[in-house]
């Protein structure tokens, strides 16, 4: 596609429109506005055109213009007035007037009825070359507009968290693309879920955009998603769509996910309560043990067929115990790791007082074990008032209880 040609020709020039969902409502609640380009009889996307950083800079500020015009024009002339409008802008074109003909041109729009509190302004921080706090200085003026703030393609690259909270966006759009090609890459999903906890720590809303596929969907659902965008849901068109175009497959679906997640919460819960069964009777059953190590011995051959290490630590972190902890189907006690503190394990302290106030035991979420790598779950137990019991359950346990995912 020659730059000129598209120049010459900007009456051939376009919008096409990628409808965004709600979780909450199940409706259309805004749209993408994408630029497409007449070549004969073919439509062909000016993604290419907007990314090629050797067409001159102004040819792209001026194609994008007549892009976003076009589209506005076009929701002017509907009767919703609610939609969001999604524009994408590259941040380096649009710290070369720090956004002013883009805030001039909303301005004009906004004379003829355009609320600007429905513009949300898409950048692509993996991309931006300059000052990122003269850019975030930026964003902040621009909304004072109104204007809500985007920062797209999360999840496509190895994405900069801190540079993510310097700006401070309204909306994280997270990049499903990867989840499709690696779907059991759990250490992709692991950097997924680390973007969604920054999104709650800074009051951002979550977009799963490039959804292709239902367990994409589920998955963003599962994952704290608000608005869901991709091809499995809708593709790009010059049309705008129905706000309910989508509500009755998208409220079986989301109950679909809501039965199968309730499943999953039973069956966790199902072990937590035999877990809680087993291991007050085994503790009732040694407890004349003459110490720790001894009791722990005999946990593992009473448990040998569920976990693989066990060990015993106070309420402030530090192991009481040794570890007890099975190689080639034997047990083998490692007594290097008395003593040692982890306190500083996420939500341990917090699990420490859970424990003490309800006296019941605690499934973890499933991690990845630092020593081997393994996916597994732990089971916490309080012994006393002062000493907690800690059962890691081998993945081959987990797998055989639907326990695994």
């Amino acid at each position: 596609m020659d730059a000129l040609d598209i120049m010459a020709n900007l009456q051939h020039v376009f919008p096409y429109y990628q409808a965004i969902f709600s979780a909450d409502e199940h409706c259309v609640i805004g749209y993408e506005v994408l630029g497409r380009y007449q070549s004969g009889e073919e439509i062909v996307s000016l993604g290419p055109f907007f990314q090629d950083e050797t067409i001159p800079e102004e040819f792209r500020l001026e194609v994008d213009e007549v892009v976003t015009t076009k589209a506005f024009e076009h929701f002017l002339s509907i009767d919703d007035d609610t939609a969001l409008i999604f524009i994408n802008r590259d941040a380096n074109l649009l710290m070369l007037d720090r956004a002013e003909s883009f805030l001039q041109m909303l301005l004009q729009y906004q004379a003829k009825g355009l609320s600007l509190e429905r513009i949300v302004l898409e950048i692509n921080e993996h991309h931006f070359k300059g000052d990122f706090n003269q850019l975030s200085h930026l964003l902040t003026y621009i909304r004072t507009y109104g204007i809500k703030i985007a920062v797209d393609n999360i999840g496509e690259h190895s994405s900069n968290l801190e540079r993510i909270g310097l700006l401070a966006p309204d909306i994280l759009k997270i990049d499903l693309r990867e989840l499709r090609k690696t779907s059991i890459n759990y250490a992709y999903q692991d950097v997924l879920y680390s973007i969604s906890l920054l999104a709650r720590k800074i009051g951002a809303t979550l977009l799963y955009e490039d959804i292709e596929a239902s367990f994409q969907l589920q998955y963003a659902w599962r994952n704290g998603g608000r608005y869901y965008q991709g091809y499995y849901l809708a593709e790009p068109s010059p049309y705008l769509l129905e706000r309910d175009v989508l509500k009755d497959r998208l409220r079986q679906e989301c109950h679909h996910f809501i039965q199968q997640e309730k499943k999953k919460l039973q069956t966790l819960y199902n072990i937590s309560e035999q877990f809680q069964q087993r291991v007050a009777a085994l503790l009732a059953k040694y407890k004349k043990a003459a110490n720790f190590n001894e009791l722990l011995s005999c946990l593992a051959d009473e448990l040998s067929d569920v976990c693989f290490r066990i060990y015993i630590c106070d309420e402030d972190g530090f192991q009481q115990s040794a570890n007890i902890f099975k190689r080639n189907n034997a047990w083998e006690v490692q007594p290097q790791y008395y003593m040692k503190n982890w306190s500083w394990r996420p939500y341990f302290l917090e699990n420490i007082i859970r424990m003490r106030s309800r006296k019941r035991g605690i499934l973890s979420d499933l991690y990845a074990d630092i020593e081997t790598g393994e996916t597994i779950r732990t089971y916490s137990y309080p012994i006393d008032k002062h000493h907690y019991l800690f059962i890691d359950l081998s993945y081959s346990y987990l797998f055989e209880q639907d326990a695994h995912y």
